[in-house]
């Protein structure tokens, strides 16, 4: 009779489809399992590995599962779409996750304990409330500019946009006066709790140890500090600084063919969270380097004398992300001498 050796468990809100599978990859079982059958189900079934597409709720299973001692393994959507049959179904999918995770080289994701995907709540909320400022700020100019008031882009020129609709009463009509009242009210609203969130923020900061050593690192503030501490995964998953940075997005897509080397745009893969704020702490270290004319930094001043601005702004990026994986794989701090020189 043949042993179960792999589970494939295609997860939803509440029909599941498992594909059990033995060590030779022949089919043992094709099952749909409700939410509350899961555990179940998988409670008796002999010591094996569980595979599952990292998403939404599979870290909650996977804590779950582990529990019953089972072997959890959670794979990207991008790495088991190519195992795919055919038709896209969920047998299918079920199938795909688990000769997916049966490939040695197969790359994992970690999974998150409760407290770390705890503490990525606040920058994800964050991240919400920023852009809900945005799209007010946003509604708000392209509404007066159809009344021949502009300002400057940018939150700090919003107060001229402001004064107009609260303190000019020739500069609009009163029935528009009326409902941009609203979105002023709604845009100072979500000031004051992104503010709130941000002391939160600033807070943990302090409370946490490896945030502290990161924010050592030029350009890694309390929040890009918190966030990395937060939402990047273990260190040793990745054996050095590039694996790191290339999961993050920042090194340049591949397009290479017979022996010829063809590198495009940057990939964009990984947490996009964590790459938007080491681009924008690098953005940051780049303006100040261009407006002082000089750098600590040899390396950037170097960079920056012959490469385009935005350029050198993702290569610092990439660096930075670098320096982030040897913190918190081996300890230690920033020491300036020993990364510039």
């Amino acid at each position: 009779m043949l042993e179960v050796n792999t589970i494939g468990l295609d997860l939803a809100k509440n029909v599941f489809q498992a594909h059990g599978a033995d060590a030779s990859g022949a089919v043992v079982f094709r099952k749909k399992l409700r939410r509350n059958q899961i555990l179940t189900f998988l409670a008796p079934q002999p010591t094996c590995t569980v595979a599952m597409e990292a998403c939404a709720s599979s870290h909650y299973w996977a804590r779950e599962i582990t529990r019953l001692g089972h072997a959890v393994r959670l794979i990207a959507p991008a790495y088991v779409k190519p195992f795919v049959k055919r038709q896209k179904n969920d047998v299918a999918d079920a199938e795909a996750i688990c000769e997916a995770a049966q490939r040695p080289a197969m790359r994992f994701v970690g999974v998150k304990s409760e407290e770390k995907q705890a503490a990525g709540i606040v920058f994800r909320t964050r991240d919400l409330l920023a852009r809900q400022r945005t799209q007010a700020i946003n509604a708000i100019r392209g509404h007066l500019a159809e009344f021949g008031i502009v300002a400057a882009k940018g939150p700090f020129h919003v107060t001229k946009l402001t004064t107009a609709i609260e303190d000019d009463p020739s500069a609009l009509p009163e029935s528009a006066r009326q409902i941009l009242r609203v979105l002023v009210e709604q845009m100072r609203s979500l000031d004051q709790k992104v503010a709130l969130l941000d002391r939160e923020i600033a807070r943990r900061a302090k409370e946490d140890t490896e945030a502290r050593r990161l924010m050592t690192i030029p350009g890694v503030g309390p929040i890009t500090a918190t966030a990395l501490a937060a939402l990047a995964p273990p260190a040793q998953i990745f054996k050095r600084g590039r694996d790191f940075a290339a999961w993050l997005g920042l090194t340049p897509l591949q397009r290479s063919t017979g022996g010829k080397q063809k590198l495009g745009e940057t990939s964009r893969m990984g947490e996009r969270t964590l790459r938007r704020l080491l681009i924008i702490g690098a953005s940051a270290a780049v303006r100040w380097a261009m407006r002082k004319g000089t750098t600590a930094d040899p390396w950037l001043s170097r960079l920056l004398s012959r490469k385009p601005k935005m350029l050198a702004i993702v290569a610092l990026a990439n660096k930075t992300a670098r320096i982030v994986w040897a913190l918190m794989a081996k300890g230690g701090t920033y020491r300036t001498s020993a990364v510039a020189g």
